[in-house]
């Protein structure tokens, strides 16, 4: 299923219009020996292209598509917010109706604000720990991903344990300084940042689930240990869940673990496919913000009433019912995407897992991973000639080794035995 003139066309189209013809980097296909799909329209577990070629789903736009596209209760919602009207930029009730119900069910939360996305939500949780705790200095992990801020594109550096340099062009040196990164797992490292930086720290931040540089699953007791540090010294724990938070369960890995943290970021779910992000803590830590707080933050669309709906209609279908109902079919996934893995071409593709937690999947060469430095170095060769003999079968992945593949509810059996279909036969 190679692409078509009319997708190539559009490619070239894009690059003069915009930077490398993408608005993402991951959306590119660097690396593969074929053009990006343009798509037009998705429902359910399905996304369909400009040829109106069908895809099985599995990048589910990153993440927040729990219900899968289109759910027609979600629909419905967003087209009653249509009539009522889709940005204000002035104070309505759509997003109280969502913050009262999730702090009836998040214990670690008792005050919310709503931002425009994941980045913007982690860029507000650094300068509120910094404005409550009057401290500058920031532990980050690698292998972790915190969005686009300045001071978390940073990468380890080449001297002593947690130093910190750009990963990105236009990040100020000052901007690294101030941030302090160090392994997973690396629990004697992170006890000498608190040693050699005394009063300077103020907060840790990682992804209690690592999930985007591939699925990094973090062992109960070192996210434990970041718990018990952070109270001896007066710091903060951020958990950044906007992957997590609402698809792992619905408390996310707060939830999981019992770990509670001091501040936490959502995105992705929480807007049930629309643009959101949002920042949650204790009502001490949240009146540090404006207007009643030192700590400015404000957002044109921030708490958008279309999001705000989308959301709260997505998180409403989330039971325990329906996280365990999700589980089941991402393990039947997973079990079906591994035995083909295994039969396919002789073992082409038999040095590949899959690793999963909860509804999220990862493919890589290798049985456990828990830290960045034990992906192997040439997983990507592999996963591109993986990515394209799937997508030639009619299923679609997120295009980049690092990404981890999503399962929606709208996965359900008669999608499964589609999928196992198109593994057998290749779609023509």
């Amino acid at each position: 299923m190679s692409e078509s003139k009319k997708q190539t066309e559009l490619f070239i189209k894009s690059k003069t219009l915009v930077p490398g013809g993408v608005h993402s980097p991951v959306r590119s296909f660097k690396g593969l020996h074929t053009t990006p799909r343009f798509f037009e329209r998705a429902e359910g577990a399905y996304i369909y292209d400009v040829d109106k070629t069908e895809y099985i789903d599995f990048c589910m736009s990153f993440g927040p598509l729990i219900l899968g596209h289109r759910n027609p209760k979600v629909e419905e919602a967003l087209r009653s917010g249509l009539t009522r009207g889709w940005s204000f930029g002035a104070c309505e009730p759509y997003s109280l109706d969502l913050v009262e119900f999730l702090i009836s069910k998040l214990p670690h939360v008792e005050q919310m604000r709503f931002v425009n996305s994941g980045t913007e939500a982690v860029m507000t949780a650094l300068r509120l720990a910094r404005g409550v705790t009057e401290r500058n200095k920031i532990i980050k992990f690698n292998g972790c991903y915190h969005g686009h801020v300045d001071s978390m594109l940073i990468k380890a550096g080449s001297g002593l344990a947690g130093t910190a340099e750009a990963s990105s062009a236009g990040v100020p040196e000052g901007v690294a300084q101030d941030t302090l990164i160090l392994e997973l797992g690396d629990v004697e490292g992170v006890k000498k940042c608190f040693v050699d930086h005394k009063d300077q720290i103020a907060a840790i931040i990682i992804e209690p689930l690592p999930a985007n540089n591939g699925l990094l699953i973090q062992p109960k007791e070192f996210l434990s240990f970041l718990r018990e540090i952070c109270d001896q010294t007066c710091a903060l724990l951020i958990f950044d869940e906007v992957i997590s938070g609402f698809r792992v369960a619905f408390g996310g890995m707060a939830e999981i673990t019992g770990i509670k943290p001091d501040i936490v970021t959502y995105g992705k779910i929480i807007g049930g496919g629309l643009p959101v992000g949002a920042i949650g803590a204790s009502k001490f830590i949240m009146e540090h913000l404006a207007p009643i707080g030192k700590v400015y933050q404000a957002g044109t669309l921030s708490a958008n009433p279309l999001a705000m709906v989308g959301g709260l209609t997505t998180l409403k279908e989330m039971t325990p019912e329906a996280y365990v109902r999700l589980e089941s079919q991402t393990k039947k996934i997973v079990a079906l995407l591994s035995s083909w893995m295994q039969h396919f071409n002789n073992g082409e593709f038999a040095a590949f897992k899959v690793l999963h937690f909860a509804s999220l999947f990862w493919i890589v060469p290798k049985d456990e991973v828990q830290k960045l430095a034990d992906i192997p170095t040439n997983i990507t060769e592999g996963f591109n000639k993986l990515f394209e003999e799937l997508l030639n079968r009619g299923v679609y992945l997120a295009p980049n080794a690092y990404e981890v593949g999503f399962v929606s509810l709208a996965h359900n059996d008669e999608v499964i035995r589609d999928l196992e279909h198109r593994l057998e036969h290749r779609i023509q």
